[in-house]
């Protein structure tokens, strides 16, 4: 049995800054992480209603997530050791050092999941 995950990431932005986040993330984080991890793809909200349901729904008081990139890993240690490299990578941190606000993150959900 493979131990193959996915990281399913989300985020939710603060409004007031989600438009220069969408920029970042269209011309700089996204493309890179794109080419130096195995992303499925790095999906961003463009206004449509959500759409919750349920028994008990319930949502954030931060709103829903408007930012969602999904990776494929060959494991959790996998990730584990290469998302801690990733980070001090070097052009990571010139990215990231253009980030338009690096605290406008209100929520960050990780959620690993196995194919069925």
């Amino acid at each position: 049995m493979s131990n193959a995950i996915v990281e399913i990431r989300d985020y939710t932005i603060d409004p007031e800054w989600f438009d220069a986040y969408k920029e970042w993330a269209k011309n700089l984080a996204g493309p890179w992480l794109k080419k130096n991890l195995d992303v499925i793809d790095f999906w961003l909200d463009e206004g449509l209603e959500s759409e919750v349901e349920g028994s008990s729904p319930i949502v954030s008081p931060n709103g829903q997530p408007n930012v969602c990139w999904i990776i494929r890993w060959p494991s959790k240690e996998v990730r584990d050791a290469e998302f801690a490299a990733f980070l001090e990578n070097p052009e990571w941190k010139e990215i990231w050092s253009k980030h338009p606000n690096e605290n406008s993150y209100l929520h960050l959900n990780a959620r690993f999941m196995k194919a069925v």
